[in-house]
C-alpha cells in the first residue's frame, strides 16, 4: 500500500511566474523541500500580477493534510493571498509575512524535515531576522 506524503505544503505567490518558479528550483536545488512547494505566479494570461484561481489551485495542490504555507511576495500578492484564504477560512492554512526567498527556504527545508506546520510557519517567520552580512 503507498503511503500519502503529509509533508507541510509550502505555496509561493508572486507576481512573476518567472520569480515563483525560479525560487522553486533554487529550493529543489538544495534538496532538502521533499517535492512540497507548488507556484502562483503571475496572471491567468501569463502576464505580472496575481490570479485568485492560482493561488486556490496551488494550496488545493499543496494541501497534503498537514497544512499549507503561503508566502507571498508584495502587494498584491499579500491581499489576493488573504482573500483567497478568507473565501475558504482553514485553520491548517497560513499566510505568513516573511522575506520571500529567505522564508520560502526556511518554511521548505524545514517541511522536507517532516516538521509539522507550526514548526514551518516559524521557520519562515524567523528567516526575517537572519543577517546576511555580520554587522
Amino acid at each position: 500500500m503507498e503511503t500519502k506524503d503529509t509533508a507541510v505544503g509550502v505555496v509561493l505567490v508572486s507576481h512573476s511566474a518567472r520569480l515563483a518558479q525560479g525560487l522553486s528550483e533554487l529550493i529543489d536545488q538544495l534538496g532538502s523541500a521533499g517535492g512540497r512547494v507548488f507556484c502562483a505566479g503571475g496572471t491567468d494570461d501569463g502576464g505580472i500580477g496575481t490570479s485568485y484561481e492560482r493561488i486556490a489551485a496551488a494550496v488545493a495542490e499543496a494541501d497534503s493534510g498537514a497544512g499549507v504555507v503561503v508566502l507571498p511576495d508584495i502587494g498584491s500578492a499579500v491581499l489576493t493571498a488573504r482573500m483567497v484564504l478568507e473565501d475558504d477560512p482553514r485553520d491548517d492554512v497560513v499566510l505568513v509575512d516573511a522575506p520571500f526567498v529567505e522564508g520560502a527556504v526556511a518554511a521548505a527545508v524545514t517541511a522536507g524535515t517532516g516538521a509539522d506546520l507550526a514548526a514551518v510557519v516559524s521557520a519562515a517567520r524567523e528567516a526575517r531576522q537572519a543577517a546576511k552580512i555580520p554587522d
